[in-house]
């Protein structure tokens, strides 16, 4: 089900998102969220505020600081017939509970022989910019899309975070919702201009594999997910000014990942830049340039990467707005393709 949006009512990330939970737990007993600060605090990016008011402990709960205890019981609520929400505060922690993620989370519907479904939600903030260092800056959705048995969401906007969440609650698999903090639209961490957008009040989904083409063009192609969404927008902005006309593409999903898109798109340019905030080696961009190149190689004419250097993310600010690709590297390696 889709919507259309409401044009006198806007919201950042962060609300889209909770006004979505709160739906789906009105609608449905069996939704609940665990995990570390979302009851009282609200969540430390704002992504759970106000849910605790309305629906109590039983079903907003605050848990220790143990992800591979609580992250192995929503997986075995989500097998027990109940559909939990939880979050691990940042995705640089799935490293202590990755068992419970991949070896349970991701297979046990395989390994049941569909005995079994696992209808969950890990929510998690991805990305740096911000300057919290290297075990609390990294984004790492490669590393979730390349494990097979998680669907893996990445929104950009409000609108897309609402319509997301609805899908994400209601699927019957394992579902990774990674949020960039950059675009919750905190005070004490600004947004870029363009996440807070018009969200429609009434519920909505917006279905996964399919991209989105955030801006029109017929030079380029650029294709990215998350906060690079609008840097690649900032980017085509200035690109238009030297007479170049980019395309932009939303992924929105990894898995299910929208390939039949973005070969449209290289079909109609020829030339392609993938921008990715994850690592560049064995990551999106990688993966990207090998469809295009499996399903367009004659219509492309040439290809480059933008991505996270092969190193931990720096603390200090400099080093970080190095490591991170902005608008103006995105702008170089279009010019590049050229």
């Amino acid at each position: 089900m889709t919507a259309e949006t409401d044009t006198d009512r806007e919201l950042t990330m962060s609300r889209a998102m909770v006004e979505a939970v709160a739906h789906e737990m009105r609608e449905d007993e069996e939704v609940f969220l665990m995990g570390e600060d979302v009851a009282d605090y609200g969540g430390i990016f704002s992504s759970t505020t106000g849910l605790l008011d309305e629906f109590g402990r039983d079903r907003v709960m605050d848990v220790p600081i143990s992800e591979t205890g609580f992250l192995g019981a929503a997986v075995g609520a989500a097998q027990a017939g109940m559909r939990p929400i939880a979050e691990l505060m940042f995705v640089d922690f799935f490293g202590v509970a990755m068992d419970q993620l991949y070896n349970n989370m991701a297979k046990n519907t395989y390994m049941s022989g569909g005995a079994v479904s696992v209808p969950m939600v890990l929510t998690t903030a991805v990305g740096g910019t911000y300057n919290d260092a290297a075990q609390h800056s990294q984004t790492l959705y490669g590393t979730f899309a390349h494990l097979p048995g998680m669907k893996v969401v990445v929104p950009s906007t409000a609108y897309d975070a609402k319509g997301l969440m609805h899908a994400a609650i209601r699927d019957d698999d394992p579902v990774v919702y990674m949020f960039h903090k950059r675009l919750m639209g905190l005070g004490w961490m600004p947004s870029p201009e363009g996440p807070k957008t018009p969200v429609p009040k009434d519920d909505y989904t917006i279905p996964f594999g399919e991209a989105d083409v955030k801006r029109e063009g017929a030079d380029v192609t650029i294709v990215t997910l998350g906060l690079h969404v609008h840097r690649a927008l900032e980017a085509a902005a200035d690109l238009a000014d030297d007479g170049v006309d980019a395309e932009v593409i939303d992924l929105r999903t990894l898995v299910p990942l929208d390939t039949e898109r973005v070969l449209e798109s290289v079909r109609k340019t020829g030339r392609l830049v993938v921008v990715d905030e994850d690592y560049r080696s064995f990551g999106v961009t990688g993966e990207i340039v090998a469809r295009a190149a499996e399903g367009a190689l004659d219509d492309l004419q040439a290809v480059e990467r933008v991505a996270i250097p092969d190193v931990p993310i720096p603390y200090a600010r400099p080093l970080e707005d190095e490591v991170n690709p902005g608008v103006e590297h995105i702008v170089d390696a279009v010019q590049s393709v050229r």
